[in-house]
């Protein structure tokens, strides 16, 4: 007989977008794009699954125990003090992107930690119950800001305090409004990491401070700083080699006054338009335009049954 007191639960969890310019590895946000994990406790060996998935990912991710979802799941748990994982049964439906700079992975870490709280009978949303579940994930992920998002909801800021991860969420201004940019081409945040350089000059640094600090004044009261507050100098000109058609897309998209960042580690590129402005209409080919709301809520969880 299982341990865990809950049979069956579901998950949503949104898409994030991190960095937002000026903000690297810092801003993030929620975006109304979501997955969702169907998950059951099974008959068969412990630690085993079976893992079916639709949408995005279907056919090349793991349909077993191997499955990131699974493994997060099989972590959380131990951590909550069930050590032996029950065989699992999962159906995953997936509308985010993988590596497009949308939190694919970020939503997978979420999805797995909130379903094992689920099954565990453990309030996710409970502050101190959050706050670790934050840590969890951002030390799997690597970083906090898509995490943070996907946990959270909304816009959020993260940061990281001696060895603890840490993450606050606040509201968006209702005017904020995402459009995505999505390529067919896919990215590796590794990939695009590497290219960034050990060092940056004190002007530029301290350039992205003070973009950053602006940032967060304007998604959250007044958004028609937005395009000053989503300059960036630390890193999406030397990801540029990775993905030129998405740098020169931000360019061109701020050349007309809107607001434009690359989305993570891209090639995804984030446009946050104000009032009236119709950013739609740059979509050059191969980009796909997605109009992507804020998602206020952050991960949901429902007992199944």
């Amino acid at each position: 007989m299982s341990p865990l007191p809950v049979g069956a639960v579901r998950v949503e969890v949104p898409a994030s977008t991190a960095n937002l310019g000026s903000g690297f590895d810092a801003l993030g946000m929620a975006l109304s794009l979501h997955d969702t994990v169907f998950a059951r406790v099974a008959e068969g060996p412990e630690g085993s699954a079976t893992v079916s998935v639709t949408g995005q990912g279907a056919g090349s991710v793991p349909g077993d125990e191997r499955h990131l979802v699974v493994r997060v799941i099989h972590d959380t748990l131990a951590e909550l003090g069930f050590p032996a994982p029950p065989a699992l049964e999962l159906r995953c439906e997936n509308s985010i992107p993988h590596s497009r700079g949308l939190g694919s992975s970020a939503a997978a870490i979420i999805a797995g930690i909130a379903v094992a709280h689920g099954l565990a009978g453990i309030d996710l949303r409970a502050a101190e119950n959050a706050e670790r579940a934050l840590h969890l994930a951002a030390v799997r992920e690597g970083h906090a800001d898509n995490v943070a998002a996907s946990l959270l909801g909304d816009f959020v800021l993260a940061w990281r305090e001696s060895d603890r991860f840490r993450a606050v969420s606040a509201p968006a201004h209702p005017e904020v409004s995402p459009i995505a940019f999505v390529p067919q081409a896919e990215s590796a945040t590794h990939v695009t990491r590497g290219l960034l350089p050990e060092r940056v000059p004190h002007a530029d640094a301290a350039f992205a401070a003070g973009r950053a600090a602006l940032a967060v004044h304007a998604i959250t009261r007044d958004p028609s700083l937005l395009l000053a507050a989503t300059d960036d100098r630390l890193h999406q000109d030397y990801r540029e080699p990775a993905w030129p058609e998405t740098v020169a897309l931000v360019r061109a998209l701020r050349a007309e006054g809107i607001a434009a960042a690359v989305s993570g580690a891209g090639p995804t590129v984030l446009a946050l338009p104000v009032k009236n402005v119709n950013a739609r209409e740059f979509a050059p080919e191969g980009f796909a335009a997605l109009d992507l709301p804020v998602d206020r809520a952050g991960v949901r969880t429902h007992v199944e049954g």
